[in-house]
Parts: C-alpha cells; structure tokens; sequence
C-alpha cells in the first residue's frame, strides 16, 4: 500500500515509497476476556470449546502419544525402566486415537488467529497418523523437525535401533496463511549467521530441571526441556503473544513462555501435574525486557526503490558506483537505472551481469565512496528508513 509522502533530511525533493510490510513492533496485549498464564483443570476438549474464536498467536502440543505399551520394561540388570504406562497415554484402538486426535485438532484449530501456528510433537507411535489428520483439517505443514536427542534412551533388550529422536510438525492453520510468525534473521544471527537447520541437537530433561517427588521419583514420564521450547517460541512468536498448550503436564510451555515474555494458556486435566506446574511458573523471573524485544526484520523494512535515493539528492545521476573491491563499475542514470557499457539495468540485474551470475542483491553489492572509505548503497537507503520511522512516531 501507498503511505503518505516523507521528506529527507538535507533534501528539498519529496519520495514516495511502497511499503512490503510493516515496521517490526511488538504485538498489543492479548485480548483480556483471556484466561492468561492461567492453568484449567479438566477435558482439554472441552477446555478448548470454552476459548474465544481466533484468539491464540502459537500452539505447541505435546499429546498423548499411544505408546502401546503391553509389559514393564526392565534393563539388563533386572530394574525396572521408568517408562510412560499412565491412563492418558492409553487408547482402546488406533481407530479411537484418531478420533480424538481428529477432536483436539479440530477446536485448536479454531483458536489459532490467521496468521497463528501450531507444533505438534510426537514419536514413530504417533506423529505420522497425526499428520495425516493435520493434513485432512486443513492445515499446512511448514517443516518436520527433528529433535535428536544427545542422551537418549538406549534399547535395552538389542532388538531395534535407539530411539534418539522425536519429531515436530511445525504448520500453518491453512496454505492461505502467508503472514505467520518466522523469525529467520533472529535466528540466523544467534546460529553464527548460519539458517538454523529442521535437525535440533538437545539434551533430554535432566538434573535440576526434571521435575521430582519427594521420594525421587519423576513427576512427570515425559517432561519436555526447557531448551526445546525456548527455540520454539523463539522462532515463532513474538513479546506479548498468546502461546497455548493442551496438554500442559508440569508446565514447561508456561515456564519458558513468562521467562521471553509471553503469555500462556495451560490445559491439564491432572490436579499432580497443574499444582507442580504453578509451582514452578511461579518461580520464574521474566527475562528483561531489552533481551527479549523482537529484532527487526528485513522482510518488514519499507521498501525503497533505488530511484528514491536520486530524488532524495543522496545520490546524483552520473555517480561511478562499485563492487567493494573495485572489479566492475557502472553509471548510475537519472532515471535510476544503471548503465554497464551498453547494457541498461536495474541495480539487481547489472550486479547480477557484472558477476556472470542469475540473481543479486544489488543494495549490498554496489559501493560509493563517503569519504574515504567505500560503502554499500544500502547505507543511503538505511537513512530513509530512518527519516521514515521519525516521521511515524
């Protein structure tokens, strides 16, 4: 969309500018009729249904995984494996997990906002009948991601291979959501200015992190780390977002949501698992605000064509621009293009030629000298920017 004209500091000219998105703030509180960082006991379905129509911002979902246990496990040594036996995870037939996966998926679904995602994760029990359903409801899967453990389980009785992974499905509420939540340069600057990859290397839940009674025991079979969440709400939200979690168990989504300055809504059906997750939620000292706010976003800059900086007078028709180390040059023109010898382009298509390659950033591959020194063309495009949030605030 078009937006109101801005001048330039220094300049007499005026500039229209198209804007691509948004400038990166961080989202208004939630809707306050919302139970926030609050825990309800009871169905999750049912807790679901209760919830307002497109109210939430990001789902994780760690259900039951129908693990289909028929004996106690033991190790080589005759004790006995603290394995995942409870009620919850106990379903008469695949045909009835399905149904109430197909249930919980369903009222979830229309909680998520637009643009909201969800993860679900799950093991090779589970997680592909899960994404089958997925699919049929409608959603849009983005990325499966693996979780390999560091310290996994080994396989005590040598028969299969260890289990050291667990798989995430990471979607859309629907292929027309193109506007959701992916914080790739966050991400990419905190990974050595690498993509982060769909493999995520962590330890289980251990030490003074998993949850224990007094007599040592665990509280819950399949708490979830810390680690593994923070990325998740990391990559996906923003401050002040909603992060909702239906099958909240001893409440790590909560615990790291208030830490990055999220709100959370928890369901859980077990009275053990929701008082140890309060517990501990409360413990939580939020993290300051400065280390949280959400870093801009490339992809929601204003854009600025190259001409803008002409008719600003930052730059003028004529000006010899470079490479940084002074291998091909080109004329800028008054029209904003530039001129390769003969060849007439923008600055994307003539850096792009000059390289004997398909596609370039021209904004970063073009040189001027300011003083004594070369520097990119984005660095006048930077100070329109700026000239444009002055101008907004």
């Amino acid at each position: 969309m078009r937006i109101a004209r801005a001048g330039v500091a220094g300049s007499k000219s005026q500039i229209k500018v198209t804007r691509t998105g948004s400038l990166t703030v961080p989202r208004p509180a939630a809707n306050s009729s919302l139970p926030l960082n609050e825990i309800l006991i009871g169905d999750c379905i049912a807790s679901l249904n209760q919830l307002p129509e497109a109210s939430i911002d990001l789902v994780f979902a760690d259900p039951p995984y129908n693990l289909q246990l028929e004996q106690s496990l033991s190790r080589p040594d005759q004790s006995m494996v603290d394995a995942v036996d409870d009620e919850w995870d106990k379903f008469d037939s695949f045909a009835d997990y399905d149904t109430f996966t197909r249930q919980w998926l369903l009222a979830t679904r229309r909680l998520m906002k637009r643009d909201a995602t969800i993860f679900v994760i799950g093991s090779y029990h589970n997680i592909f009948r899960v994404g089958t359903i997925m699919q049929d409801l409608g959603f849009w899967i983005l990325n499966d991601i693996i979780w390999r453990k560091s310290n996994p389980m080994p396989n005590f009785r040598g028969r299969r291979f260890t289990n050291a992974h667990e798989t995430m499905i990471w979607a859309s509420r629907s292929a027309q959501a193109k506007g959701y939540t992916f914080n790739y340069e966050a991400l990419k600057a905190g990974n050595e200015d690498c993509q982060v990859r769909s493999d995520w290397y962590l330890p289980i839940c251990t030490g003074n992190e998993r949850l224990k009674d007094e007599a040592g025991r665990k509280t819950h079979p399949t708490q979830k780390p810390e680690a593994l969440l923070a990325r998740v709400i990391l990559s996906a939200s923003k401050p002040n977002d909603v992060v909702l979690d239906p099958f909240f168990g001893t409440g790590t989504t909560g615990a790291v949501a208030k830490k990055l300055g999220r709100s959370f809504i928890g369901l859980e059906r077990d009275e053990t698992y929701a008082r140890e997750a309060r517990k501990r939620i409360a413990g939580v000292e939020p993290l300051a605000a400065e280390t949280i706010s959400q870093a801009p976003s490339k992809r929601t800059e204003p854009r600025v064509a190259f001409a803008a900086l002409i008719e600003a007078g930052l730059m003028q028709p004529g000006t010899v621009l470079c490479d940084e180390k002074q291998r091909h040059k080109a004329i800028v023109r008054a029209d904003g293009t530039l001129a390769l010898g003969q060849v007439i382009g923008s600055i994307h298509k003539i850096g792009a030629l000059a390289q004997g390659l398909p596609a370039c950033n021209g904004w970063t591959f073009w040189h001027i000298m300011v003083g004594k020194r070369l520097q990119p063309i984005d660095v006048l495009r930077s100070q329109i920017r700026d000239t444009m949030r002055q101008a907004a605030e």
